[in-house]
């Protein structure tokens, strides 16, 4: 039997939730050797282990600050990773959001996982004491999950008009990052739509200008031997593809902790490439929670792949045989996992 191709997802920040607590509890847990490890450094510099977290009852003002946030989630996507059927399928490629791009760089191989944890938690504690500016998200599509140009274009023109930015394209939102009075004037001017525009908790201005000191700490933190050449192929924030045997490791070193920290993070167009490049027979987003399941399915409308040309479209081919495998949901995790 031949296997399934598939390109794996990393999820970001925000990805960690109430629904999403206990799940070391709830799942088989395959990196107990990598938890214990992660916890017993977290618990040298006086944080709080991973385990801990995950069975507290959740609080926001505890599980969604970076310092612990990050770890969570990286923890769990990992759990995730290592829980694929290799037998059944062949990750041809991995790509991630946001945060979830030093997830990918760890399960692609660019990376060890003790070195992806330091990683994670080195970028995701640099705010610990105050945070950047924050972020801001809002939805440009219709019901049907097609980008609304009217829309786009009037988000567009009001964050140019308040020198916000935009921090990520993600599918059918976009978020915006900038400074707290900017997005207290465009929390004012956008129009309503449902429950946004929203401000994210705990989260800065991720992926624009306002994090060049965040990034100028994170070369100073982090070196350059934790970097090697990828032994899956990554797809980076700008649809960028860094192979195997091509990869330039002094520019990876760069982008991450550079371009990636300080210029938009471009999902849809990650997803985009994923899906034109490798062809996969499905994505597989991993965990915790199922956050970017919404937008990968805008994505993949917007691509028009595999004749998904609609919200309608979509969840009649998920009835059917699904293309979008979601491992937050228990269901779809089975389809995938050993």
């Amino acid at each position: 039997m031949n296997k399934q191709r598939v390109v794996v997802v990393c999820p970001g920040r925000g990805s960690y939730s109430r629904d999403s607590s206990g799940y070391f509890n709830n799942h088989d847990n395959r990196i107990s050797s990598h938890l214990s490890l992660i916890d017993n450094k977290r618990i040298k510099h006086n944080q709080l282990g991973v385990i801990e977290l995950d069975s507290m009852s959740f609080k926001s003002k505890i599980h969604m600050t970076g310092e612990n946030a990050s770890s969570l989630i990286y923890a769990c996507s990992l759990n995730e990773f290592l829980s694929i059927n290799l037998k059944e399928y062949e990750i041809v490629a991995i790509t991630g959001n946001s945060m979830g791009w030093y997830s990918a760089l760890a399960l692609a191989g660019a990376i060890t996982y003790e070195n992806g944890y330091d990683l994670v938690n080195t970028m995701g504690s640099m705010m610990k004491d105050k945070i950047i500016g924050g972020q801001l998200i809002y939805p440009i599509t219709n019901n049907n999950w097609i980008i609304d140009k009217r829309i786009q274009q009037k988000v567009l023109s009001e964050i140019s008009k308040e020198s916000a930015h935009i921090s990520i394209i993600l599918g059918g939102y976009i978020v915006i990052g900038g400074s707290n009075d900017s997005l207290k004037r465009l929390k004012k001017k956008l129009p309503p739509i449902e429950n946004y525009p929203f401000q994210i908790p705990y989260h800065a201005a991720f992926h624009t200008p306002l994090m060049q000191t965040v990034s100028e700490q994170g070369f100073n933190k982090i070196p350059k031997s934790f970097f090697s050449k990828p032994t899956i192929p990554l797809i980076d924030g700008r649809g960028f593809v860094w192979s195997p045997y091509s990869t330039n490791i002094h520019e990876l070193y760069k982008y991450t902790l550079g371009t990636q920290v300080t210029k938009t993070f471009n999902f849809t167009k990650s997803i985009s490439i994923a899906l034109k490049e490798f062809s996969p027979d499905k994505l597989i987003l991993l965990g915790p929670g199922n956050s970017l399941g919404g937008v990968t399915a805008q994505i993949i409308i917007k691509n028009n792949w595999n004749f998904i040309e609609s919200k309608k479209s979509f969840l009649l081919n998920q009835e059917k045989d699904p293309f979008l495998i979601s491992m937050g949901i228990l269901e779809q995790r089975d389809i995938v996992s050993l």
